[in-house]
């Protein structure tokens, strides 16, 4: 009757997919999300200060920001995973 060999139930693994699918939607997001960022403040200061590069230096600002994220969440990911 014991066809099926004995396979431990994993707890809590719906809840770890989540956080993984969460962490990859993160990675996908970071670079637009932190040029869009530096372009608004970036924008913003441009406006106050009269001058028109502020809102270029803020989109590099925010696309670095970006890498290091992906960084960060790639080498946290790795680590987790060995």
């Amino acid at each position: 009757m014991d066809d099926e060999p004995n396979i431990p139930v994993k707890k809590y693994s719906s809840i770890k997919d989540y956080v993984k699918a969460e962490q990859m939607v993160q990675l996908g997001l970071a670079i637009p999300i932190g040029c869009v960022l530096g372009m608004l403040i970036g924008s913003w200061l441009d406006r106050h200060f009269h001058t028109s590069w502020i809102a270029i230096a803020g989109i590099i600002v925010g696309a670095v920001a970006g890498f290091v994220q992906i960084f960060t969440l790639a080498s946290r990911y790795l680590k987790n995973n060995r």
